[in-house]
């Protein structure tokens, strides 16, 4: 089980803001070769879900309310750390960013850009693909919506 801490960008520690940096790092531009600009501008606009087994921090998401990064509010930079993906904290982490944007931004229609080798994972959350697939990054992504 993971424990799971919901912060704003002001109130994240430096710890936290390294040990997520990190691991964006480690899974998006090293695991997966893919060169792009993590850090972008829009991390101080987030509400950073952050999840930690035996203190260390081994998934997390970023999630934003409606109109700060789309139309909807959404979830993104999706990320399990790569040893730890047999325990299922994708489920973990991404139940826990769908309840946080419900019960802080009283939202309940999510969008995100997904890799389209993760469609069926979000399936099973309740989205549904509403784009086509396309390149973001150099990788294969599909628009996927969550409604009530």
């Amino acid at each position: 089980m993971l424990d799971i801490t919901i912060k704003f960008f002001e109130e994240l520690t430096t710890s936290e803001l390294y040990a997520l940096l990190q691991l964006r790092s480690e899974v998006f531009v090293v695991e997966q070769n893919c060169v792009y600009q993590d850090i972008d501008g829009k991390d101080n606009k987030a509400l950073h879900v952050l999840g930690f087994k035996n203190y260390e921090l081994v998934a997390y998401t970023r999630i934003f309310n409606s109109g700060d990064y789309f139309e909807n509010a959404s979830i993104g930079r999706v990320i399990v750390k790569e040893s730890e993906r047999s325990h299922k904290y994708g489920y973990d982490i991404m139940k826990a960013s769908i309840q946080a944007i419900s019960t802080k931004f009283n939202e309940t229609t999510i969008k995100i850009s997904a890799q389209k080798h993760l469609e069926y994972f979000y399936n099973n959350l309740g989205f549904v693909a509403v784009s086509e697939p396309y390149l973001e990054d150099g990788i294969p992504h599909i628009g996927m919506l969550l409604k009530p």
